[in-house]
């Protein structure tokens, strides 16, 4: 099966993205791996899949498959990706794009200087809906690691989100620890571990071990959480600048809105860009 697909990234996390309105894609686990494979394939951390809606309060569906092929909820640096391709290769001329996600509809915005806004929804903090096994709701979470007691913010972004805070995150121990919390048995659908460093009210570093592709240079969600995390704990303030090792992110939330006694949406801020474009011969 032969295949068009654009590379794009967001801050050095990489995409395939296949255009599934114009061409026919069926891609089992086996074949998405192969894609994702950065010696035998085109390489990638996500591959993203643009559908027809089934809505109608919806311009595309987006489907998010990682390196291992297993299909997530949601991907942040991803849906700015996804934005720029739907208007690049003229699926599109909005520039505010309804979304469908496993993880419910996003409406990303292509900015005038080409940067493009996702509005991500709201936060989730009820363990239930992470998921995340817990007697009751709190701010943070003792998660027992070999032997090891870390504390955690744990929210849903639409993904699963374990956010630590550490001292120094170019020390942080994401190779090892990484790995055992994403699948931590509190932790049913495995998470997303964050490492965030707070530099001052305004600014954290954050590196993240992503579920089903290991350390990524930059992810969306996790910024998204991190911030989220951050602000609940007192210890930053809206708007947030995250610098990932791919570069920075602006995040932006209001909190929690009393009047409607729910969490204001997430506002995320960043480049996609387009490395290049190809074909593939993915299995027979």
């Amino acid at each position: 099966m032969k295949l068009r697909f654009t590379k794009m990234h967001g801050l050095g996390n990489d995409f395939v993205v296949l255009d599934g309105v114009r061409q026919t894609i069926q891609l089992d686990a086996d074949r998405l791996r192969a894609i994702a494979d950065r010696h035998f394939g085109v390489g990638c951390d996500q591959i993203l899949v643009v559908e027809p809606p089934r809505s109608a309060s919806a311009d595309f569906r987006y489907r998010i498959f990682n390196a291992d092929g297993g299909e997530v909820e949601q991907c942040g640096n991803g849906a700015r990706c996804f934005a720029r391709f739907v208007r690049d290769k003229g699926l599109t001329d909005k520039r505010r794009i309804a979304v469908e996600t496993l993880g419910g509809l996003i409406e990303p915005q292509i900015e005038a200087d080409g940067r493009v806004t996702v509005d991500m929804g709201p936060p989730a903090f009820d363990p239930a809906r992470v998921p995340f096994l817990a007697d009751g709701e709190a701010l943070t979470y003792d998660l027992e690691v070999e032997g090891e007691t870390i504390p955690v913010a744990v929210l849903s972004m639409g993904n699963p989100h374990a956010v630590q805070r550490v001292a120094d995150v170019n020390e942080a121990p994401v190779a090892r620890l990484g790995p055992l919390v994403e699948r931590h048995a509190r932790f049913p659908q495995r998470v997303n571990a964050g490492f965030m460093e707070v530099v001052d009210r305004h600014k954290i570093k954050l590196r993240v071990y992503e579920r089903g592709a290991g350390e990524t240079l930059s992810c969306g969600t996790g910024a998204c959480a991190a911030a989220v995390a951050g602000i609940r704990l007192d210890l930053l303030d809206s708007p947030v600048t995250v610098h990932t090792r791919g570069g920075d992110l602006t995040i932006a939330w209001a909190g929690v809105d009393n009047a409607a006694a729910r969490p204001a949406h997430v506002y995320m801020t960043g480049p996609a860009e387009t490395v290049y474009e190809g074909e593939i011969i993915v299995g027979d």
